[in-house]
């Protein structure tokens, strides 16, 4: 076996050996494109020595790469035929090196890296849609990687960097732009996948700000109940969702020093304005 991505050929004829039909459920579009996988490695600057999160490694195009190049691979996936697949190939090679935890990336992250600080780790990942939101919620609410090259469908990759006002602006959207700054958006043709999906994608590079934030966990909690109810002012509300709780009341008192009021709705509060929370 060599370190190279996996070709459309050898994708299929793993799934034939493995038995195993691509799960739309879990977002199974393998990636077949050899210079998407290495324009992942370019974009996320990976040396020897980087310690690097996956999420999802599936049959292991990415992984096998990243492995190959010298990292310290830490990989979270949910489906147990592609966790035996990887336990049988792959750690055999890279004992000492290739961390495989089975289970859900939305409870896990970060894989199973210990105790990670801000800056100390890289994220390379094919993310499902499924999950991305979710997903990404965790890793803001935690230790922020230096940098994160992330395949998605372009609408989330849409949602999660849009700007104030418009209808994308999220909860999450907010935390994201407190704590990293898009670098770059490189689409990716659906022909880079087996299956092929019937939406665009794209590779989304984000780095960590040098004063990177994060939202305590009471403001993400006011924030993804106030984003529930979007299209109402957030002081109406917050009087439905948070009555007579002191905090928020504050909060809704302190919005005229970020240039909006009780009467603005959620996708107009700045970012800096939830942290006061």
């Amino acid at each position: 076996m060599n370190d190279g991505p996996l070709s459309l050929s050898e994708t299929r004829e793993l799934l034939g050996r493995l038995a195993h039909m691509p799960r739309k459920w879990l977002g199974q579009n393998f990636l077949v494109d050899g210079n998407i996988v290495r324009k992942s490695l370019e974009l996320g600057e990976v040396q020897s020595g980087d310690v690097v999160v996956e999420v999802g490694p599936g049959l292991g195009t990415l992984t096998r790469t990243l492995l190959g190049a010298g990292t310290s691979l830490y990989a979270v996936e949910a489906d147990r035929t592609m966790v035996y697949h990887l336990e049988t190939t792959l750690k055999p090679r890279y004992p000492s090196t290739f961390h495989l935890l089975e289970g859900d990336a939305v409870d896990f992250p970060r894989a199973s890296l210990p105790a990670p600080t801000d800056g100390s780790f890289k994220v390379i990942a094919n993310l499902p849609y499924a999950i991305s939101t979710p997903w990404m919620d965790a890793i803001c609410a935690g230790a922020h990687p230096s940098l994160m090259v992330l395949m998605l469908q372009r609408e989330a990759a849409d949602r999660l960097t849009a700007e104030l006002g418009t209808g994308h602006w999220s909860a999450v959207t907010a935390q994201v732009q407190l704590a990293f700054e898009r670098v770059k958006m490189h689409p990716v043709p659906a022909q880079s996948f087996n299956p092929p999906p019937k939406v665009d994608s794209c590779l989304l590079v984000l780095r960590r700000r040098a004063d990177a934030r994060r939202f305590s966990p009471r403001a993400r909690e006011v924030a993804r109940m106030l984003f529930t109810q979007r299209r109402k002012q957030v002081g109406s509300a917050a009087k439905k969702l948070f009555p007579e709780q002191a905090d928020v009341t504050r909060w809704l008192e302190n919005l005229p020093a970020f240039g909006v009021t009780s009467l603005a709705r959620p996708e107009t509060i700045p970012a800096d304005a939830w942290l006061t929370l």
